[in-house]
């Protein structure tokens, strides 16, 4: 395998229909929204659907859910610990960052992707890794209207030897979806940053694979089963290293627009999706699953 050579970016269109993406814990749950009433998933969700996808896909994951753990590991620190490759460089006269950092990449995909911060006690090394793969802040293209819901909870979580057959009392909850709307997220691969932890073209594919089934696999009262779609995604490769136009001007040249006879969006086809032509950069168009 051969370390990425050509700087890659990309774009993801996605919706969402009555579920919610990315509840603000600041903010009671209820989806992300900026100040313009727009919808927001946060670069760390999305991040870590890529992660679980990865790892549905058979990859090795420092960073794992709990709910998704496959292994005896309840901790990133413990992961690291039990990595004989890593620690071999981490304390004593053996102890060297460079190959620490080497160690760590080569033994989880989301370290060389994404980079990741190594500063545990019990050991002499202090490691900060910057990836390659770096993912914008997703943003709907209108205003969404976001629903909210009361909840009961009416189960007995806990029950007492001195009377085992009281019930407690009801508690209240809201649930917050959003009831339609049309996301836009992108990224890029940096050649430079792919060198320094050993990222390489089919690690590029997999991360592509990744995007494209971005919401296979989760499922949750949040996120029903369907309500989340990726439709589109494009992808350009560059023909260089630092690539022959710039992010900013590779991700302007994807135009979504509401089409002229259509007052509200209520669909992924509301709108139009045109990719105006650079020269000499051809655009890879994938549907999502």
């Amino acid at each position: 395998m051969s370390t990425l050579d050509h700087k890659i970016d990309f774009a993801v269109v996605l919706s969402v229909r009555n579920a919610n993406p990315n509840g603000d814990p600041l903010n009671g749950n209820r989806p992300r929204q900026n100040y313009d009433g727009l919808g927001e998933i946060s670069d760390v969700c999305i991040k870590r659907k890529i992660r679980n996808r990865l790892q549905d896909m058979g990859e090795s994951i420092l960073v794992q859910s709990d709910e998704k753990r496959n292994d005896a590991h309840r901790s990133i620190k413990d992961r690291v610990d039990a990595n004989e490759n890593v620690q071999e460089h981490a304390k004593g006269k053996k102890a060297n960052k460079d190959l620490y950092a080497e160690a760590a990449c080569q033994s989880w995909i989301d370290v060389r992707s994404f980079g990741q911060v190594f500063a545990f006690s019990g050991t002499d090394v202090s490691v900060g890794i910057r990836g390659p793969v770096s993912i914008h802040t997703a943003v709907s293209l209108d205003r969404i209207d976001i629903s909210s819901m009361q909840i009961t909870k009416s189960v007995n979580s806990v029950t007492t030897a001195k009377d085992p057959d009281k019930k407690g009392s009801d508690t209240m909850g809201m649930k917050h979806r959003v009831d339609f709307g049309v996301y836009v997220f992108y990224g890029s691969i940096n050649t430079q940053l792919a060198e320094k932890t050993g990222f390489t073209y089919e690690d590029a594919e997999k991360i592509r694979e990744s995007l494209r089934t971005l919401f296979e696999n989760d499922t949750s009262s949040a996120r029903p089963d369907g309500s989340m779609e990726v439709h589109q995604l494009y992808w350009w490769e560059h023909s260089s290293k630092m690539g022959q136009y710039s992010s900013a001007k590779v991700h302007r040249s994807l135009q979504i627009e509401l089409k002229p006879d259509v007052a509200e969006a209520k669909s992924y086809d509301d709108y139009d999706y045109i990719v105006v032509p650079l020269e000499g950069l051809a655009v890879q168009e994938y549907e999502g699953l």
